[in-house]
C-alpha cells in the first residue's frame, strides 16, 4: 500500500502544480486544435478517410511530445531531480506517478480534440475511442522514460523526439488500422501487447535510467 500511496502524492503534486502553473493542458489543446484547423484547409475535400484519420494520429502523437517535454519541467528548472529521486520510494513510484499524471493531461486535451475532429472531419467511432485509450496508455508510459532520459540534456526539446518518434510507430499504425480498418480488433491488441511489454520494460528499467 505504501507504493501506491506514493504513486498518489507524487502524482497529485505534478497535478496540482499544474493546475497552478497552467502552461502544459493549455498548449496542448493550442496545439491539437490548431493542427486540426490547418489539416482541415489543407487536406482535400475528396481525400480518403484514412488521410484523415492518419493525420489525427499525426496530431496526437505531436501533442502528447509536447506535454512530454514538460513531465520533468518542474524539478528541472528548481535543480530539484536529485533531490526526486534520493526521495524515500521506490524509484518506479516516480515514474508511474508521472506516467498517471501524463496520462490525465492527454486526456484533457483528447476531449477537445476528438470532437473537434469529428467535427472538421467525420464522426468518431468506438474503436477509434478504444484506439485512442490505448494508445495513450503506451505514449504516457514510453514516453515518461524517454522524457526522464532527455530531461538532463540541454537539448531535451530535439532528443526527447528523436528517441520518442521511432517507438511511437506502431501506435500509430495500431491506431490508424483501429480506426478505418473493418476488422480492427486486431490492431487494438497489437496496442495492448505493445502496452503490456513496455510498460514491464520501463517499469523495470526507470530505477537504472535515472541514476545514471
Amino acid at each position: 500500500m505504501s507504493y501506491f500511496t506514493d504513486v498518489a502524492t507524487l502524482a497529485r503534486k505534478d497535478l496540482l502544480l499544474e493546475l497552478r502553473a497552467r502552461d502544459t493542458v493549455p498548449a496542448m489543446l493550442l496545439f491539437v486544435v490548431a493542427a486540426l484547423v490547418v489539416f482541415h484547409f489543407a487536406l482535400p475535400e475528396a481525400s480518403a478517410s484514412l488521410a484523415a484519420y492518419g493525420l489525427l494520429w499525426v496530431a496526437l502523437i505531436f501533442t502528447a511530445i509536447l506535454g512530454l517535454v514538460r513531465a520533468f519541467a518542474a524539478e528541472r528548472d528548481q535543480g530539484l531531480l536529485d533531490a526526486l529521486v534520493l526521495a524515500p520510494c521506490d524509484r518506479s513510484a516516480i515514474w508511474l506517478a508521472k506516467a498517471l499524471a501524463m496520462l490525465a493531461f492527454l486526456v484533457l486535451a483528447e476531449l477537445v480534440a476528438l470532437p473537434a475532429f469529428a467535427i472538421f472531419f467525420s464522426g468518431i467511432d468506438g474503436m477509434t475511442i478504444a484506439g485512442v485509450a490505448l494508445a495513450d496508455l503506451g505514449i504516457c508510459v514510453v514516453g515518461t522514460l524517454l522524457a526522464a532520459m532527455a530531461a538532463a540534456s540541454r537539448a531535451r526539446e530535439l532528443l526527447l523526439p528523436l528517441l520518442f518518434l521511432p517507438l511511437a510507430v506502431p501506435i500509430v499504425v495500431g491506431g490508424v488500422g483501429a480506426s478505418v480498418v473493418e476488422n480492427g480488433g486486431r490492431y487494438l491488441g497489437l496496442l495492448a501487447v505493445y502496452d503490456a511489454i513496455f510498460a514491464i520494460i520501463c517499469w523495470a528499467s526507470f530505477e537504472y535510467v535515472v541514476t545514471e
